[in-house]
């Protein structure tokens, strides 16, 4: 017969860890949305529009997870049938997000945009990849010490992230310096892809906290 899941840990230290990074997720997301889509209209680049957009995406989020972790950790107890939705929305957001990478991908290759180069989208995303490295590490070693599948989702949506801003980083580079297009718009399509399998796993309740 098979046991029932243990309810997330909410006492200790790793889900005020967690908490913590949830806070540093939304500030340093509300920034990089604002300079990545002011970036992207000025230079025309739909790259940069884009993650702009996936900021917001991964904003909604992590508001959502914060005030389910900080309602946790005041009553010291976990609602299963909250906690469930909250996966399920992060589902959701994945999906989201890879229907517009989806779609921005294949715009990119029918419109053959030719944006003007972008310092700033450039530096943005460099940024991006290493700070979203971290809360991806740290939020997914935090959700497994808690035994919560939603941190875990949230890492893996973190992870996601930082795929996206290496591959709008190199798209940026490419096209600068050797003046390539395509380049953002085929990795886009690897990544939608990758979105997509990763909300269905969240839905279903495939990514567990197993190490």
């Amino acid at each position: 017969m098979k046991q029932p899941e243990a309810l997330p840990d909410v006492s200790g230290d790793a889900a005020r860890k967690a908490l913590v990074l949830q806070y540093i997720t939304i500030g340093y997301n509300v920034v990089e949305g604002v300079i990545a889509v002011g970036a992207g209209l000025a230079a025309a680049s739909v790259a940069l529009v884009g993650f702009g957009v996936d900021s917001g995406i991964e904003l909604v989020a992590a508001l959502l997870i914060a005030v389910r972790l900080r309602t946790a950790i005041r009553t010291g107890a976990v609602d299963e049938r909250k906690e469930y939705r909250a996966l399920r929305f992060v589902a959701l957001t994945f999906f989201a997000l890879g229907a517009f990478i989806l779609f921005e991908s294949i715009r990119e290759v029918v419109v053959q945009a030719k944006p003007e180069k972008s310092l700033v989208g450039i530096i943005l995303t460099g940024i991006s990849v290493v700070t979203m490295s971290f809360l991806a590490a740290a939020k997914r070693r935090n959700g497994l010490a808690m035994n919560s599948r939603l941190i875990v989702a949230d890492a893996a949506e973190t992870r996601l992230c930082v795929w996206l801003s290496v591959t709008t980083f190199l798209g940026l580079v490419a096209y600068a310096v050797l003046g390539w297009t395509w380049l953002d718009a085929v990795a886009g399509l690897v990544i939608a892809l990758f979105a997509i399998n990763e909300g269905r796993r969240a839905w279903a309740g495939e990514l567990t906290c197993d190490v």
